[in-house]
């Protein structure tokens, strides 16, 4: 495989760094950022927008950039490395990513162009309490009435669903709970009668919401894709949100290494800097392998996202997902303890990094669900 940056995806990689170190140039920034109304700066998702980040990965004809997943890996490092808040995973990778997939010409031209400019935050309600990581688990029921569509049931840690314009969610509309068929998506309002909406701040300082739906109307229109079809798209949107994350966590865990790092050379112990202590250094190179490991399965994650054979490439991401997560919990421990008791406050980012890496460890599948998905497909697939 070629890792390899072309000349454009370098360029890009810079922009976007330029980008959010200016916007996250200190910790008192984002700490500002998590005070606004939905989360996360305004302006910087303007920024985002005027840049073309938020149209990297739709068609042209959607008003975007027809941009792939090394894009995305791209701009998901820069997001983990500056511990960002805005909901570019959320909006543009789940939501945008089922619109694009599923979504009739007609559907795509109303929405996604907005969301390309800004204007329009995307979330996907999808996850409910007794399903774990099982995407097929589906409860939630939607059956026609009329012209249209009434929904019962209950969806909740919807990424920036509090904030969300748009919601698009996954309801049951023909089979038992864990069938494979019968799941549709739906386009809502979150605002419309029927549905309530309650927004919390998760451990990561971002934003979720639990969604419930008593007895929500919808026009006939607001179904996504085709009816009771839904599954393989969602299975495919997954798959990009994983290689996405584990992009992120890479850029989390060297923000948080290059800290480290930092805290050895100026923390001084015994009249001489404790980065001076052999033990200690050879801790420090731990962690650089722990993030070239990591880096290494992210690149390969964002490679095979696009691979046509559905095991091959479920495999693949699973393994990424299972082994970024074990390397970002190994790393974050120990920048913890190398950094001490400044690193449990809430005043110092380490900690901060240590907890969105703790969150992504469990979105889309925690170590121990994709280690149980690799083993039971007998490994990782040959590439050439």
């Amino acid at each position: 495989m070629d890792f390899d940056l072309t000349e454009e995806q370098g360029m890009l990689a810079d922009s976007v760094g330029r980008l959010l170190a200016d916007a996250y140039s200190d910790f008192g920034r984002r700490k500002a950022y998590r005070a606004e109304p939905r989360g996360y700066a305004a302006a910087n998702w303007t920024a985002f927008a005027e840049m073309g980040l938020l149209g990297l990965p739709f068609a042209a004809d959607d008003g975007g950039f027809e941009g792939g997943p090394v894009e995305t890996m791209i701009v998901m490092e820069a997001l983990g490395r500056h511990l960002a808040l805005e909901p570019f995973l959320a909006s543009v990778v789940l939501g945008g990513g089922l619109l694009r997939r599923l979504g009739s010409e007609a559907q795509r031209r109303a929405i996604l162009p907005r969301v390309v400019e800004g204007e329009i935050v995307l979330a996907l309600a999808h996850q409910e309490r007794q399903a774990r990581h099982d995407l097929h688990d589906v409860a939630t029921t939607a059956r026609r009435d009329g012209a249209g569509w009434v929904l019962h049931g209950a969806k909740g840690v919807v990424l920036h669903g509090d904030g969300a314009d748009r919601i698009l969610v996954t309801a049951r509309t023909a089979g038992a709970r864990r069938d494979r068929d019968g799941i549709s998506i739906f386009l809502l309002d979150p605002i419309a009668p029927g549905i309530v909406r309650r927004g919390y701040a998760t451990q990561d300082g971002l934003r979720a919401a639990e969604l419930v739906l008593d007895g929500a109307r919808l026009p006939a229109e607001a179904l996504i894709g085709p009816e009771g079809g839904a599954l393989p798209a969602l299975e495919a949107v997954a798959e990009d949100a994983i290689a996405a994350l584990c992009a992120e966590a890479v850029g989390a865990m060297q923000a948080l290494l290059d800290m480290t790092v930092d805290y050895l050379k100026q923390r001084t112990q015994f009249g001489q800097a404790i980065g001076s202590f052999q033990v200690l250094q050879h801790r420090a190179a731990d962690m650089l392998v722990m993030l070239e490991q990591a880096r290494s399965m992210a690149m390969y994650a964002a490679m095979m996202v696009q691979e046509k054979d559905a095991a091959a490439r479920r495999t693949a991401l699973s393994a990424a997902k299972a082994l970024v997560s074990r390397l970002a919990d190994q790393l974050g421990k120990e920048a913890v303890q190398l950094h001490g008791g400044i690193a449990m406050t809430e005043e110092y980012k380490a900690g901060h990094y240590f907890k969105r890496l703790a969150m992504i460890a469990t979105l889309f599948g925690d170590a121990d669900h994709h280690l149980r998905v690799v083993a039971a497909s007998g490994g990782l697939p040959e590439t050439g």
